[in-house]
């Protein structure tokens, strides 16, 4: 059984009472309660006892260090993020810490500003991933209604238009790119309305056999055709009193409009090879991703029918409109991938922010989700990097170039003045000291991409000369 789950908890793990009572204060603005214990014992036990959404910890503490809370942690099934501080920062230690999983790596003392918004990023997943296993459990992956995620201008208007439009009983038209999540919007429309409570029933218009797709939506009598042994009902009789969405309705056959045109008009209809007349209470909830008028115009969609479903009408913007949007769907779809296939990744890096920025997505949120979650099921640790997407910038997005490598100094001290591997080690030792162990800005100052970065620090340190 699951503790029980406070609203946000920071779990503060130091041996030092000055460092426990400083971060407590520093941490104390935050949405969050905020514990402090002594010790890794200390720290298990909170842990069992109540959800834990963000922990920081040292690295180096009596008996247990923060490496051997995370081990212990991962043993005991817990998935809360820990964040290492260390006062004794090397080569050695970072490798270590990426490869356990570590959220973060940070130096001692710790940069406040830097501090307080690592733990409050690490809140924000944490909070995604909890209304991911929420509707996980509640089987609305599918179609989240409350998850319409963005807080673009274009989003935020859309939202204000989706509850007056629930307030209404009208028809709606809702138009939009393929990808874009017309039938999120549209299942919204029908959950904030008065009709929540009854069916939402679901017709794809293009993807109906001819033969079959009147009596999808009307039913049929027995012995209507061959193969017809019961009377069945039709999308229409099993939405009564609820919402029907017609998705792709532009694809609907010509002689079929002018029968759902009736439907429309006078609320009735008859299953098909009977002769009773059956009324219903209907809301029609319609969706394109072609331009209607248009299809008016080509002679292939009835313009009484438009004008009959253009009550009320919803543009849902494609992801270019929408550039704000990219991350916070990204960290929702990660959350979603990672517990579904039951990944360790839990965060973008930079250079992963940056690509899924400039990239083009003409295949909108869908693809958004689908190369995110691509990227979860290839990467092994807690961060995406852009070599686990398989995506392109648009065609006029910036593309960063890798900058060469400087030519490494001299290392002071070292066994040989001229050993460039050696001095190539102590640069990146400097470098993600005086970044708190930030891996993208470390590399920004030695002048290399993050990419070969990360290279270097998983290859296993090399022996100093005269060593084995």
């Amino acid at each position: 059984m699951l503790p029980s789950r406070a609203p946000s908890t920071v779990l503060v793990v130091d041996d030092d009472l000055a460092t426990r009572q400083a971060l407590q204060l520093l941490l104390a603005s935050l949405p969050a309660e905020v514990i402090a214990v002594a010790d890794v014992p200390a720290a298990l036990e909170v842990v069992r006892q109540r959800a834990v959404d963000a922990i920081v910890a040292d690295f180096q503490m009596p008996d247990l260090t923060g490496l051997d809370l995370l081990a212990l942690l991962q043993k005991e099934g817990s998935r809360a993020p820990v964040i290492l501080i260390t006062g004794h920062a090397t080569i050695t230690t970072a490798v270590q810490a990426v490869r356990a999983g570590v959220a973060e790596f940070l130096e001692k003392p710790a940069d406040p500003v830097a501090l307080r918004a690592t733990v409050a990023r690490t809140l924000e997943q944490a909070r995604i991933e909890h209304e991911v296993r929420r509707a996980r459990d509640r089987d609305e992956f599918d179609a989240p209604a409350h998850l319409l995620i963005g807080d673009s201008p274009v989003m935020r208007r859309l939202v204000g238009q989706i509850h007056r439009a629930a307030d209404s009983s009208s028809t709606v038209l809702i138009e939009g790119e393929s990808g874009t999540g017309k039938e999120l919007v549209a299942r919204a429309v029908h959950d904030l309305s008065a009709r929540h409570q009854r069916a939402f029933v679901r017709v794809n218009c293009a993807a109906m056999p001819d033969g079959l797709i009147e009596s999808m939506l009307f039913g049929h009598e027995r012995g209507a055709f061959t193969g017809a042994l019961r009377r069945v009902d039709g999308a229409f009789a099993r939405a009564h009193r609820g919402s029907l969405l017609l998705d792709e309705i532009s694809e609907l056959r010509l002689d079929l409009q002018s029968k759902l045109l009736r439907v429309l008009q006078e609320r009735e209809f008859e299953r098909v090879g009977g002769s009773e007349t059956i009324r219903v209470d209907v809301r029609i909830i319609a969706t394109s991703n072609r331009d209607l008028q248009d299809a008016v115009r080509s002679g292939v969609f009835r313009e009484d029918l438009y004008y009959r479903l253009h009550v009320v009408r919803l543009r849902v913007p494609p992801l270019r409109e929408r550039p704000q949007d990219v991350l916070p769907l990204a960290n929702y779809f990660l959350a979603q991938a990672a517990l579904e296939h039951n990944k360790r990744a839990r965060d973008l890096s930079p250079a992963a922010e940056e690509l899924l920025l400039h990239a083009a997505w003409p295949g909108n949120v869908r693809q958004l989700e689908h190369a995110v979650e691509r990227a979860v099921v290839l990467a092994d640790g807690t961060v995406l990097q852009p070599e686990h997407f398989e995506i392109d910038a648009a065609p006029d997005a910036p593309v960063p170039v890798p900058a060469a490598e400087p030519a490494p100094a001299l290392a002071p001290g070292g066994s040989s003045p001229f050993d460039l591997a050696q001095a190539e080690e102590q640069m990146i030792e400097r470098a993600l000291a005086a970044t708190g162990g930030n891996r993208a800005r470390a590399a920004r100052l030695l002048g290399i991409h993050p990419r070969t970065l990360r290279k270097k620090l998983n290859t296993p340190p090399r022996s100093a000369p005269g060593q084995p």
